[in-house]
């Protein structure tokens, strides 16, 4: 059976408050950067957005989180709610339209989320200039990080190693290149021993008809790769069903990439796996 989480605090929004909208105020003048304040990081893992926001201010941008309450609306898909995710779609497009228009990127940690921006949104409104413009400036936290580090720059020293695991979404829509890229950059030695579904998709595992299938595609790859994984090695998943599928599954706790790099600049930060 399943546990449910319950909603954490603070939620993305309260960070930016608390950090002055996630900007550092002596670097007023640097480029700035949306995060995107998906339901999942926001409501359930705040300390996910904590680091990206450590991370990215670190890297040299100001933070911005949208004021808003918007949701990209990717639990609707699944079930056909196709009217009601695109009303969602045109309010993001109407709040955001500022931010787009000034080529603003937009990072998101959440894979799920930010395939909406990449494919859905785009099929839905193929001719709306802000959609089209949004689908381009959406990044997921590696490959925005990828982009404007360089090859050159030097990254902080993280001699881990770790079992990678990529989200469905994250692996078909972005592919994981620039994860592995920024994963190696670090120092990390990685293995992607379960190149399948973790089996949680979604809302899929959390249903009580599906409880048993959800477990069974776990099963198959995932779940044993992480039990055999030596205690000392990091998990990392960036997508929220998979990181719930290796908890409640395994017990063990996979950490966000943004976590990663926060462990590479502050190595006693999250000293857990």
């Amino acid at each position: 059976s399943r546990h449910q989480r319950e909603v954490g605090h603070p939620k993305i929004k309260d960070v930016g408050q608390t950090n002055g909208g996630g900007n550092r105020d002596s670097d007023a003048k640097a480029p700035e950067v949306l995060l995107w304040a998906d339901t999942f990081n926001n409501y359930f893992l705040p300390s996910t957005a904590k680091a990206a926001v450590e991370v990215l201010e670190t890297a040299g941008f100001r933070v911005r989180v949208p004021r808003a309450n918007l949701c990209c609306g990717r639990p609707l898909y699944d079930f056909g709610m196709l009217d009601r995710a695109e009303r969602l779609l045109l309010e993001i497009l109407d709040q955001l339209e500022p931010e787009i228009a000034a080529g603003i990127p937009v990072v998101g940690l959440e894979p799920s989320c930010v395939t909406v921006f990449r494919d859905e949104l785009i099929n839905l409104f193929p001719h709306d200039e802000r959609a089209l413009a949004l689908s381009k400036q959406t990044f997921l936290l590696s490959e925005f990080l990828e982009q404007n580090l360089g090859p050159d720059a030097q990254l902080p020293q993280l001699p881990r190693n770790a079992l990678l695991h990529g989200h469905c979404h994250h692996k078909s829509i972005m592919k994981m290149t620039a994860e592995e890229s920024l994963l190696s950059r670090l120092g990390v030695q990685f293995q992607s021993p379960a190149p399948g579904c973790c089996g949680m998709a979604g809302s899929f595992g959390f249903e009580h008809d599906k409880y048993e299938v959800s477990a069974a595609i776990g099963e198959l790859e995932l779940l044993p790769a992480v039990r055999q994984a030596p205690p000392d090695w990091l998990m990392i998943a960036d997508g929220f069903s998979c990181r719930e599928q290796i908890a409640q599954g395994t017990g063990r706790h996979a950490l966000h990439l943004a976590e990663v790099l926060q462990m590479a600049l502050q190595p006693s930060a999250l000293d857990k796996d």
